[in-house]
Protein backbone atom coordinates (compact mmCIF):
# COMPACT_ATOMS: atom_id res chain seq x y z
CA UNK A 1 0.00 0.00 0.00
CA UNK A 2 1.39 3.39 -1.03
CA UNK A 3 1.84 5.92 1.76
CA UNK A 4 -0.07 9.19 1.55
CA UNK A 5 2.21 12.26 1.39
CA UNK A 6 2.17 14.56 4.39
CA UNK A 7 0.18 17.61 3.34
CA UNK A 8 0.89 21.27 4.02
CA UNK A 9 -2.33 21.47 6.04
CA UNK A 10 -1.27 18.56 8.27
CA UNK A 11 2.16 20.09 8.74
CA UNK A 12 0.65 23.46 9.66
CA UNK A 13 -1.44 21.76 12.36
CA UNK A 14 1.63 19.90 13.68
CA UNK A 15 3.93 22.91 13.90
CA UNK A 16 1.36 25.33 15.28
CA UNK A 17 0.90 23.03 18.28
CA UNK A 18 4.53 23.82 19.15
CA UNK A 19 4.06 27.60 19.33
CA UNK A 20 3.90 30.37 20.17
CA UNK A 21 5.59 31.99 17.18
CA UNK A 22 6.17 35.58 16.18
CA UNK A 23 3.68 37.29 13.86
CA UNK A 24 6.24 36.80 11.06
CA UNK A 25 8.19 33.75 12.29
CA UNK A 26 11.94 33.43 11.83
CA UNK A 27 12.92 29.75 11.58
CA UNK A 28 15.99 27.64 10.97
CA UNK A 29 15.82 23.99 9.91
CA UNK A 30 18.65 21.44 10.07
CA UNK A 31 18.99 19.79 6.65
CA UNK A 32 21.37 16.91 6.06
CA UNK A 33 20.07 16.16 2.58
CA UNK A 34 18.19 13.05 3.61
CA UNK A 35 14.51 12.62 2.83
CA UNK A 36 13.35 13.51 6.36
CA UNK A 37 15.10 16.87 6.65
CA UNK A 38 14.48 17.89 3.03
CA UNK A 39 10.76 17.22 3.41
CA UNK A 40 10.76 19.27 6.61
CA UNK A 41 12.55 22.15 4.87
CA UNK A 42 10.04 22.26 2.01
CA UNK A 43 7.00 22.03 4.30
CA UNK A 44 8.36 24.57 6.80
CA UNK A 45 9.29 27.01 4.03
CA UNK A 46 5.72 26.91 2.71
CA UNK A 47 4.33 27.45 6.20
CA UNK A 48 6.68 30.40 6.87
CA UNK A 49 5.90 32.06 3.52
CA UNK A 50 2.16 32.05 4.24
CA UNK A 51 2.92 33.99 7.43
CA UNK A 52 5.40 36.34 5.74
CA UNK A 53 8.14 34.80 7.82
CA UNK A 54 11.61 33.62 6.86
CA UNK A 55 13.33 30.24 6.93
CA UNK A 56 17.01 29.38 6.65
CA UNK A 57 18.16 25.81 6.00
CA UNK A 58 21.39 24.87 7.81
CA UNK A 59 23.64 22.00 6.75
CA UNK A 60 26.49 20.94 9.03
CA UNK A 61 29.56 19.56 7.25
CA UNK A 62 31.24 17.42 9.90
CA UNK A 63 34.27 16.80 7.69
CA UNK A 64 34.08 13.07 8.45
CA UNK A 65 33.36 11.87 4.88
CA UNK A 66 35.17 13.15 1.76
CA UNK A 67 31.89 13.56 -0.13
CA UNK A 68 30.18 15.59 2.63
CA UNK A 69 31.19 19.01 1.27
CA UNK A 70 29.88 18.18 -2.22
CA UNK A 71 26.63 16.90 -0.70
CA UNK A 72 26.19 20.15 1.24
CA UNK A 73 26.64 22.14 -1.98
CA UNK A 74 24.07 19.92 -3.72
CA UNK A 75 21.57 20.49 -0.92
CA UNK A 76 22.18 24.21 -1.23
CA UNK A 77 21.47 24.15 -4.98
CA UNK A 78 18.25 22.16 -4.47
CA UNK A 79 16.93 24.52 -1.81
CA UNK A 80 17.95 27.77 -3.47
CA UNK A 81 16.19 26.59 -6.64
CA UNK A 82 13.03 26.52 -4.52
CA UNK A 83 13.65 29.95 -3.05
CA UNK A 84 14.91 28.67 0.32
CA UNK A 85 17.91 30.34 1.93
CA UNK A 86 20.72 27.89 2.73
CA UNK A 87 23.92 28.01 4.79
CA UNK A 88 26.63 25.40 5.35
CA UNK A 89 28.38 25.32 8.73
CA UNK A 90 31.67 23.41 8.99
CA UNK A 91 32.84 21.50 12.06
CA UNK A 92 36.47 22.54 12.24
CA UNK A 93 39.30 21.50 14.49
CA UNK A 94 40.65 18.15 15.64
CA UNK A 95 38.11 15.32 15.67
CA UNK A 96 38.09 12.78 18.52
CA UNK A 97 39.20 9.22 17.79
CA UNK A 98 36.62 7.60 20.09
CA UNK A 99 32.85 8.08 20.39
CA UNK A 100 32.91 10.00 17.14
CA UNK A 101 29.14 9.75 16.58
CA UNK A 102 28.36 11.25 19.97
CA UNK A 103 30.97 13.97 19.46
CA UNK A 104 29.58 14.77 16.01
CA UNK A 105 26.07 15.01 17.40
CA UNK A 106 27.17 17.35 20.20
CA UNK A 107 29.12 19.47 17.71
CA UNK A 108 26.14 19.62 15.36
CA UNK A 109 23.78 20.86 18.07
CA UNK A 110 26.36 23.37 19.23
CA UNK A 111 26.93 24.74 15.73
CA UNK A 112 23.22 24.93 14.91
CA UNK A 113 22.18 26.59 18.17
CA UNK A 114 25.18 28.93 17.96
CA UNK A 115 24.18 30.06 14.46
CA UNK A 116 20.63 30.70 15.66
CA UNK A 117 21.87 32.72 18.63
CA UNK A 118 24.12 34.89 16.43
CA UNK A 119 21.34 35.56 13.91
CA UNK A 120 18.46 36.11 16.31
CA UNK A 121 16.55 32.97 15.26
CA UNK A 122 14.30 31.68 18.04
CA UNK A 123 13.13 28.36 16.51
CA UNK A 124 15.32 25.50 15.26
CA UNK A 125 13.42 22.70 13.51
CA UNK A 126 14.68 19.11 13.51
CA UNK A 127 13.29 16.32 11.31
CA UNK A 128 13.00 13.48 13.84
CA UNK A 129 9.90 11.45 12.97
CA UNK A 130 7.83 8.54 14.31
CA UNK A 131 10.34 5.89 13.19
CA UNK A 132 13.16 7.78 14.93
CA UNK A 133 11.03 7.95 18.06
CA UNK A 134 10.44 4.18 17.97
CA UNK A 135 14.17 3.49 17.45
CA UNK A 136 15.07 5.80 20.33
CA UNK A 137 12.59 4.02 22.59
CA UNK A 138 14.09 0.61 21.73
CA UNK A 139 17.66 1.82 22.21
CA UNK A 140 16.86 3.18 25.64
CA UNK A 141 14.86 0.11 26.57
CA UNK A 142 17.92 -2.00 25.74
CA UNK A 143 20.01 0.20 28.07
CA UNK A 144 17.55 -0.28 30.93
CA UNK A 145 16.40 3.35 30.94
CA UNK A 146 13.67 4.54 33.27
CA UNK A 147 10.73 6.81 32.56
CA UNK A 148 12.84 9.76 31.42
CA UNK A 149 14.76 7.77 28.84
CA UNK A 150 11.75 5.81 27.59
CA UNK A 151 9.82 9.05 27.06
CA UNK A 152 12.26 9.39 24.14
CA UNK A 153 12.36 12.76 22.34
CA UNK A 154 10.31 15.81 23.27
CA UNK A 155 8.56 17.83 20.56
CA UNK A 156 9.83 21.04 22.19
CA UNK A 157 13.15 21.51 23.96
CA UNK A 158 13.99 24.93 25.35
CA UNK A 159 17.67 25.88 25.18
CA UNK A 160 19.03 29.19 26.51
CA UNK A 161 19.31 30.65 23.01
CA UNK A 162 16.77 28.76 20.88
CA UNK A 163 13.65 26.57 20.97
CA UNK A 164 14.33 23.17 19.40
CA UNK A 165 11.15 21.93 17.68
CA UNK A 166 10.35 18.48 16.32
CA UNK A 167 7.03 18.84 14.48
CA UNK A 168 7.24 15.42 12.73
CA UNK A 169 7.36 13.05 15.72
CA UNK A 170 3.93 11.63 14.83
CA UNK A 171 4.74 11.21 11.11
CA UNK A 172 6.16 7.96 9.64
CA UNK A 173 9.23 8.20 7.40
CA UNK A 174 7.33 6.83 4.38
CA UNK A 175 4.94 9.80 4.37
CA UNK A 176 7.88 12.21 4.21
CA UNK A 177 9.42 10.33 1.31
CA UNK A 178 6.03 10.37 -0.41
CA UNK A 179 5.85 14.16 0.06
CA UNK A 180 9.21 14.54 -1.69
CA UNK A 181 8.14 12.31 -4.57
CA UNK A 182 5.01 14.41 -5.01
CA UNK A 183 7.20 17.54 -5.07
CA UNK A 184 9.62 15.79 -7.51
CA UNK A 185 12.49 16.41 -5.12
CA UNK A 186 15.41 13.99 -4.94
CA UNK A 187 17.32 13.31 -1.72
CA UNK A 188 20.64 11.91 -0.52
CA UNK A 189 21.00 8.46 1.06
CA UNK A 190 23.71 8.63 3.74
CA UNK A 191 25.63 5.30 3.73
CA UNK A 192 26.08 5.50 7.51
CA UNK A 193 22.32 4.87 7.77
CA UNK A 194 23.06 1.29 6.67
CA UNK A 195 26.21 0.75 8.74
CA UNK A 196 25.51 -2.02 11.25
CA UNK A 197 28.33 -0.79 13.46
CA UNK A 198 25.77 1.70 14.78
CA UNK A 199 23.20 0.44 17.30
CA UNK A 200 20.48 2.65 15.83
CA UNK A 201 20.90 1.01 12.42
CA UNK A 202 20.60 -2.44 13.98
CA UNK A 203 17.42 -1.40 15.79
CA UNK A 204 16.03 0.01 12.55
CA UNK A 205 16.64 -3.28 10.78
CA UNK A 206 14.87 -5.14 13.62
CA UNK A 207 11.68 -3.11 13.33
CA UNK A 208 10.09 -5.19 10.51
CA UNK A 209 10.46 -8.37 12.60
CA UNK A 210 9.13 -6.63 15.71
CA UNK A 211 6.21 -5.25 13.71
CA UNK A 212 5.16 -8.79 12.86
CA UNK A 213 4.72 -9.36 16.61
CA UNK A 214 2.72 -6.16 17.07
CA UNK A 215 5.62 -3.90 18.07
CA UNK A 216 5.11 -1.51 15.18
CA UNK A 217 6.87 1.84 14.90
CA UNK A 218 3.67 3.85 15.53
CA UNK A 219 2.79 1.70 18.56
CA UNK A 220 6.27 2.12 20.06
CA UNK A 221 6.10 5.87 19.43
CA UNK A 222 2.70 6.03 21.16
CA UNK A 223 4.14 4.14 24.13
CA UNK A 224 6.93 6.71 24.35
CA UNK A 225 4.28 9.42 24.26
CA UNK A 226 2.44 7.88 27.22
CA UNK A 227 5.66 7.68 29.19
CA UNK A 228 6.28 11.32 28.28
CA UNK A 229 3.09 12.24 30.14
CA UNK A 230 4.37 10.35 33.19
CA UNK A 231 7.70 12.16 32.92
CA UNK A 232 5.96 15.54 32.88
CA UNK A 233 4.03 14.65 36.04
CA UNK A 234 7.24 13.58 37.79
CA UNK A 235 9.06 16.74 36.70
CA UNK A 236 6.23 18.86 38.11
CA UNK A 237 6.57 17.13 41.47
CA UNK A 238 10.35 17.58 41.38
CA UNK A 239 9.99 21.30 40.63
CA UNK A 240 7.74 21.66 43.69
CA UNK A 241 10.24 19.76 45.85
CA UNK A 242 13.15 21.85 44.58
CA UNK A 243 11.30 25.04 45.45
CA UNK A 244 10.57 23.82 48.98
CA UNK A 245 13.85 22.06 49.69
CA UNK A 246 16.81 23.66 47.90
CA UNK A 247 18.62 26.97 48.26
CA UNK A 248 21.01 27.65 45.35
CA UNK A 249 23.83 30.02 46.24
CA UNK A 250 25.23 32.28 43.47
CA UNK A 251 28.68 30.92 44.33
CA UNK A 252 27.60 27.57 42.84
CA UNK A 253 26.65 25.38 45.80
CA UNK A 254 23.32 24.20 47.23
CA UNK A 255 21.89 23.79 50.71
CA UNK A 256 19.10 21.22 51.05
CA UNK A 257 16.56 20.79 53.81
CA UNK A 258 17.47 17.22 54.75
CA UNK A 259 14.20 16.40 56.48
CA UNK A 260 12.03 17.64 53.61
CA UNK A 261 14.15 15.80 51.06
CA UNK A 262 13.92 12.51 52.94
CA UNK A 263 10.18 13.00 53.49
CA UNK A 264 9.53 13.15 49.74
CA UNK A 265 8.58 10.04 47.77
CA UNK A 266 11.83 8.16 46.97
CA UNK A 267 11.49 8.68 43.20
CA UNK A 268 10.97 12.43 43.66
CA UNK A 269 13.81 12.69 46.19
CA UNK A 270 16.21 10.85 43.85
CA UNK A 271 15.29 13.11 40.95
CA UNK A 272 15.66 16.20 43.11
CA UNK A 273 19.10 15.10 44.24
CA UNK A 274 20.11 14.27 40.66
CA UNK A 275 19.05 17.73 39.49
CA UNK A 276 21.12 19.36 42.24
CA UNK A 277 24.20 17.27 41.42
CA UNK A 278 23.93 18.06 37.73
CA UNK A 279 23.65 21.79 38.40
CA UNK A 280 26.46 22.01 40.94
CA UNK A 281 28.84 19.89 38.83
CA UNK A 282 28.16 21.91 35.68
CA UNK A 283 27.43 18.82 33.58
CA UNK A 284 24.51 18.17 31.24
CA UNK A 285 23.74 14.65 32.44
CA UNK A 286 22.66 13.24 35.82
CA UNK A 287 24.64 10.46 37.56
CA UNK A 288 23.81 6.80 37.02
CA UNK A 289 20.76 5.65 38.93
CA UNK A 290 22.62 2.91 40.83
CA UNK A 291 25.19 5.41 42.13
CA UNK A 292 22.49 7.90 42.99
CA UNK A 293 20.55 5.28 44.95
CA UNK A 294 23.68 4.39 46.96
CA UNK A 295 24.27 8.04 47.77
CA UNK A 296 20.65 8.56 48.81
CA UNK A 297 20.73 5.41 50.96
CA UNK A 298 23.73 6.81 52.77
CA UNK A 299 21.88 10.03 53.52
CA UNK A 300 19.21 8.03 55.31
CA UNK A 301 21.72 6.94 57.93
CA UNK A 302 21.60 9.03 61.13
CA UNK A 303 25.41 9.39 61.15
CA UNK A 304 25.76 10.09 57.43
CA UNK A 305 29.25 11.26 56.55
CA UNK A 306 30.44 13.26 53.57
CA UNK A 307 30.17 11.44 50.24
CA UNK A 308 31.13 12.22 46.65
CA UNK A 309 29.32 11.61 43.37
CA UNK A 310 29.33 13.13 39.88
CA UNK A 311 32.10 15.58 40.74
CA UNK A 312 30.24 16.85 43.81
CA UNK A 313 30.66 16.49 47.55
CA UNK A 314 27.58 15.95 49.73
CA UNK A 315 27.96 16.55 53.47
CA UNK A 316 26.19 17.94 56.51
CA UNK A 317 26.57 21.63 57.31
CA UNK A 318 24.74 23.49 60.06
CA UNK A 319 21.75 21.16 59.99
CA UNK A 320 21.43 21.15 56.19
CA UNK A 321 22.81 19.02 53.41
CA UNK A 322 25.57 20.84 51.56
CA UNK A 323 26.19 19.95 47.90
CA UNK A 324 29.25 21.61 46.42
CA UNK A 325 31.81 20.99 43.71
CA UNK A 326 34.40 18.39 44.67
CA UNK A 327 37.69 20.27 44.85
CA UNK A 328 39.65 17.59 43.01
CA UNK A 329 37.14 17.51 40.17
CA UNK A 330 37.19 21.23 39.40
CA UNK A 331 39.07 22.49 36.36
CA UNK A 332 42.58 23.88 36.60
CA UNK A 333 43.80 27.24 35.35
CA UNK A 334 42.64 28.34 31.90
CA UNK A 335 43.50 31.56 30.05
CA UNK A 336 40.94 34.32 29.73
CA UNK A 337 40.84 34.60 25.94
CA UNK A 338 39.17 37.60 24.38
CA UNK A 339 38.13 38.85 27.78
CA UNK A 340 35.64 36.03 28.36
CA UNK A 341 35.73 32.38 29.42
CA UNK A 342 33.58 29.65 30.90
CA UNK A 343 35.38 27.96 33.75
CA UNK A 344 34.67 24.41 34.94
CA UNK A 345 31.41 24.34 32.98
CA UNK A 346 29.86 26.45 35.74
CA UNK A 347 31.04 30.05 35.78
CA UNK A 348 30.91 32.60 32.98
CA UNK A 349 33.61 35.22 33.58
CA UNK A 350 34.49 38.47 31.82
CA UNK A 351 37.34 40.83 32.66
CA UNK A 352 38.68 44.05 31.14
CA UNK A 353 41.52 44.51 30.53
CA UNK A 354 42.18 40.80 30.09
CA UNK A 355 45.92 40.71 29.34
CA UNK A 356 47.70 37.72 30.90
CA UNK A 357 44.75 36.75 33.12
CA UNK A 358 44.01 33.13 33.99
CA UNK A 359 41.01 31.58 35.76
CA UNK A 360 41.39 28.75 38.23
CA UNK A 361 40.39 27.58 41.70
CA UNK A 362 41.28 29.48 44.85
CA UNK A 363 44.70 28.56 46.25
CA UNK A 364 44.72 26.03 49.07
CA UNK A 365 46.89 28.45 51.08
CA UNK A 366 45.40 31.93 51.52
CA UNK A 367 47.67 34.54 53.09
CA UNK A 368 45.76 37.77 52.49
CA UNK A 369 43.84 38.51 55.73
CA UNK A 370 41.08 40.34 53.84
CA UNK A 371 40.48 37.32 51.59
CA UNK A 372 40.63 34.97 54.58
CA UNK A 373 37.85 36.91 56.24
CA UNK A 374 35.76 36.97 53.07
CA UNK A 375 36.17 33.24 52.51
CA UNK A 376 35.17 32.46 56.10
CA UNK A 377 31.59 33.25 55.11
CA UNK A 378 31.57 30.13 52.91
CA UNK A 379 31.48 26.51 54.10
CA UNK A 380 35.02 25.12 54.18
CA UNK A 381 34.18 22.45 51.57
CA UNK A 382 33.07 25.15 49.10
CA UNK A 383 36.15 27.37 49.20
CA UNK A 384 38.63 25.27 47.14
CA UNK A 385 36.30 25.19 44.11
CA UNK A 386 35.49 28.91 43.97
CA UNK A 387 36.75 30.61 40.79
CA UNK A 388 39.66 33.01 41.09
CA UNK A 389 41.46 35.28 38.62
CA UNK A 390 45.23 35.28 38.40
CA UNK A 391 47.79 37.51 36.70
CA UNK A 392 51.59 37.75 36.68
CA UNK A 393 51.63 39.05 40.25
CA UNK A 394 49.52 36.19 41.58
CA UNK A 395 45.97 36.12 42.87
CA UNK A 396 44.01 39.05 41.43
CA UNK A 397 40.40 38.45 42.42
CA UNK A 398 37.90 35.99 43.88
CA UNK A 399 34.60 37.32 42.48
CA UNK A 400 32.15 35.19 44.55
CA UNK A 401 33.83 36.51 47.70
CA UNK A 402 33.84 40.11 46.44
CA UNK A 403 37.64 40.18 46.70
CA UNK A 404 39.95 42.26 44.49
CA UNK A 405 43.66 42.66 45.22
CA UNK A 406 44.71 46.14 46.25
CA UNK A 407 46.62 47.73 43.37
CA UNK A 408 47.77 51.18 42.34
CA UNK A 409 46.73 50.55 38.74
CA UNK A 410 43.21 51.00 37.40
CA UNK A 411 40.94 48.32 38.80
CA UNK A 412 39.83 45.74 36.21
CA UNK A 413 36.13 45.38 35.43
CA UNK A 414 35.10 41.83 36.32
CA UNK A 415 31.82 39.99 35.86
CA UNK A 416 31.36 36.47 37.22
CA UNK A 417 28.08 34.53 37.01
CA UNK A 418 27.20 30.98 37.97
CA UNK A 419 25.82 29.60 34.69
CA UNK A 420 25.87 25.79 34.63
CA UNK A 421 25.03 23.85 31.48
CA UNK A 422 21.59 23.07 32.90
CA UNK A 423 19.79 25.33 35.35
CA UNK A 424 18.46 23.88 38.59
CA UNK A 425 14.87 23.84 37.37
CA UNK A 426 15.96 22.80 33.87
CA UNK A 427 13.96 22.94 30.68
CA UNK A 428 10.69 21.05 31.19
CA UNK A 429 9.95 18.01 29.02
CA UNK A 430 7.17 19.12 26.69
CA UNK A 431 4.07 17.19 25.75
CA UNK A 432 1.71 18.75 23.21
Amino acid sequence: MTAEPLTHQEFAHAIERLGPFEKHPRLAVAVSGGADSLALALLAAGWARKRRGRLTALTVDHGLRPEAAAEARRVGRWLRARGIEHRTIAWRGTKPEANIQAAARAARYGLLSGWCARHGVLHLLLAHHADDQAETYLLRLARGSGVDGLAAMAPVHELPSVRVLRPLLDVPRVRLEAALRRARQDWIDDPTNRDRDHARVRMRQLLPSLSAEGLTGPRLARTAGRLARARVALETAVADTLAETVMLHPAGFCLLDREKLLAAAPEIALRTLARVLRTVSGTAYPPRLESLERLFGGLLLPDAQGRTLAGCRVSSWRGSLLVCREAGAAAGKVPLTGGRAVWDGRFEIEARPEKDIFIGPVDSVVRDPVLKERLSAFPAAVRPSLPALWDRKGLLAVPPAGYLRETSREKPRIRCEFKPVESLMGAPFAVV
